[in-house]
């Protein structure tokens, strides 16, 4: 595998659901899951640049929640939230993803992570309830937005460096309960479509994945 390879997030379209992304990161897979799952690392690199994300709540195991909330330089908010289905440390994670400006628009998003000897091959899976929903996200330049997010983790994880957090190197996520005094999930303040998305007017996408 070549470096440039390494740093290019590839994208496909195995069925009419579902979207595939695929990304080679240089460093070890517990260090890519600690990333995933430690609250405190997620704001480093989850979303955009222009955005800055906040950990509301994070509980990494199955039938625990989550919910990051990314906020633009003019203050507005938007929502994700999701259910953890499956955590397998440090393998496969499988979560619903679902923004909060679409209520009941939720994507079944499954994450692995490959061991390749001091490097990781992360593959992401959205599965969308249909072809339209699936047709509409691609059509929303959500590859750009997660090849920065991916960007971005690389450059974290880099930063890292040879530090495993201590839960990660055994195998596990931490918990974030929810912060007092934020807003229930779904009660955020709504802005309109077109504020939330990109720059170019664009829903936002899967981030994470």
């Amino acid at each position: 595998m070549t470096h440039q390879q390494q740093e290019t997030t590839v994208y496909t379209t195995p069925s009419d659901r579902e979207i595939v992304s695929e990304r080679v990161f240089d460093a070890p897979r517990e260090r890519v899951w600690a990333a995933y799952t430690d609250p405190e690392l997620i704001p480093e690199w989850w979303g955009p640049r222009r955005l800055t994300t906040t950990v509301d709540q994070m509980d990494v195991r199955r039938g625990g929640a989550w919910r990051f909330v990314c906020r633009d330089a003019d203050g507005e908010e938007q929502g994700f939230r999701g259910t953890y289905r499956e955590v397998t440390p440090p393998e496969r994670i499988v979560q619903t993803f679902e923004w909060e400006g679409m209520p009941g628009h939720v994507i079944v998003d499954t994450v692995t992570f490959e061991d390749l000897g001091g490097r990781t091959k992360v593959t992401g899976t959205s599965l969308f309830h249909t072809t339209e929903e699936r047709d509409g996200m691609l059509a929303s330049g959500m590859e750009s937005g997660l090849s920065e997010t991916h960007d971005r983790l690389a450059e974290l994880l880099a930063k890292l460096g040879g530090r495993t957090p201590a839960h990660a190197a055994r195998g596990r996520g931490r918990a974030l309960p929810r912060r007092p005094g934020r807003r229930p999930a779904g009660t955020h303040t709504r802005v309109s479509f077109a504020r939330l998305a990109q720059p170019s007017g664009r829903r936002p996408g899967s981030l994470a994945s």
